[in-house]
């Protein structure tokens, strides 16, 4: 039994192990974690899986008032050393934008995440900041991608972004992998929110090769149901090839037109008279 939660609407899903709980979606749940239990929010209702999956933290039940009071009075809190921390970053003209900002009451400790574009000398920033918020303080300079994962956002395809809903690293993506797919080598075309390369272009990369390994050439002439023709296309979600027969296209199983294909039925599915 899996069940999934965020913390924030439309944020990073974390997955659990129900235990014997059974939180419908929209409930309000405790998650355990290294400050101690957190309130999140069931986006996911328990369900079987098919995976054998180790390893998972339970779910510590479902949150009470108190926790309640607790998540809204650290919230606010949060806001609150937001606001103080953009006034303050004004009032010492650093080249600092403050993306996320997270507090454990535990420990009174607030982690603020910033972007800028050189290294920065934060030192009496941070002493302002710990008479201000009347706290302890710590600075973390992030890159792009984990801007974007922090902030949250729209991607090119419409949907949340992936970073910031269910991917936990950030795998390595190259140009070639573009090209490899025959997309267009535009930055404006295959970057994403954070401006480096879109994460996706690594999802059916490995699709697109193992296509490319078996299918012809573009340019080959091939034997199709429909007659001989040139290879002019591919359509590699669909495993169809499209080769121009004469004045005409037509669209055609990858299988139907691979030569090791093509000799394997004409030796193995020979009809019965021939086979005599």
């Amino acid at each position: 039994m899996v069940m999934a939660v965020s913390f924030t609407r439309y944020g990073r899903l974390y997955y659990l192990d129900p235990g014997p709980h059974t939180p419908k979606v929209g409930d309000k749940v405790l998650v355990p974690t290294d400050s101690g239990p957190e309130v999140a929010e069931c986006v996911w209702a328990p369900q079987w899986v098919s995976d054998d999956i180790d390893g998972l933290p339970e779910c510590a039940g479902p949150a009470t008032d108190e926790h309640l009071s607790r998540d809204e009075a650290n919230r606010r809190r949060r806001a609150e050393g937001r606001s103080i921390a953009k006034r303050l970053i004004r009032k010492h003209e650093l080249p600092m934008k403050v993306i996320g900002v997270d507090y454990l009451d535990t420990d009174n400790v607030f982690k603020i995440y910033f972007t800028a574009p050189h290294r920065v000398d934060f030192r009496a920033l941070v002493r302002d900041l710990a008479r201000g918020i009347k706290a302890r303080v710590e600075l973390r300079q992030v890159g792009p991608r984990d801007e974007a994962r922090l902030q949250g956002g729209i991607g090119p395809c419409g949907r949340d972004l992936c970073c910031a809903t269910f991917l936990k690293d950030f795998e390595p993506v190259s140009v070639r992998m573009a090209k490899e797919q025959d997309l267009p080598v535009n930055p404006l075309r295959i970057a994403g929110a954070c401006g480096r390369l879109m994460c996706c272009l690594k999802y059916e990369h490995p699709l697109y090769m193992e296509f490319k390994e078996k299918a012809p050439r573009l340019g080959s002439r091939v034997s199709t149901p429909e007659g001989e023709g040139q290879v002019i296309g591919y359509n590699v979600p669909g495993d169809r090839v499209t080769v121009k027969v004469g004045s005409r296209r037509c669209s055609c199983p990858s299988a139907s037109v691979c030569s090791p294909r093509q000799q394997h039925d004409a030796t193995y599915n020979k009809p019965a008279d021939d086979a005599i």
